[in-house]
């Protein structure tokens, strides 16, 4: 049986109506593919604390989360299953700084489908651009 892995990922907007979108480095798992930043969910931890925890990590920045979930899904890797949550995010102090990652790009989000994304991110960006969408009309 795969092991199944509970991952919270930021969609973080910027005042520009950017999103921060991160290209996981060569040396991480799925590599050389983009994501929304974010990690594990610890034992015990809920997952806005886990949210704020993994940013602040990986992005040395604060993030201030909305209380909902922005998207659920769950999807099958060769040797594990992720249920990645995402969650939108707004900047309450730092600057993103790509340690982890290769590169922190902002992008509309009418652009994201540009890039190529992990598999278990593009419900998200699929539901981002059609959010956009649906504001338009």
């Amino acid at each position: 049986m795969k092991k199944q892995v509970k991952v919270v990922a930021a969609i973080i907007e910027n005042e520009k109506d950017e999103i921060l979108c991160a290209l996981r480095s060569p040396e991480m798992s799925i590599p050389n593919m983009w994501e929304f930043p974010g990690g594990k969910v610890e034992m015990g931890e809920d997952i806005f604390t886990a949210l704020k925890r993994e940013i602040d990590e990986e992005l040395q920045c604060q993030v201030e989360t909305e209380t909902s979930i922005f998207n659920d899904n769950m999807y099958e890797y060769e040797t594990f299953i992720i249920n990645l949550l995402s969650i939108k995010c707004r900047i309450i102090g730092g600057t993103p700084t790509a340690n982890e990652h290769s590169k922190l790009i902002w992008l509309k989000r009418e652009n994201l489908s540009s890039l190529k994304w992990a598999p278990a991110d593009i419900p998200a960006v699929e539901q981002l651009i059609n959010e956009k969408n649906s504001l338009l009309k």
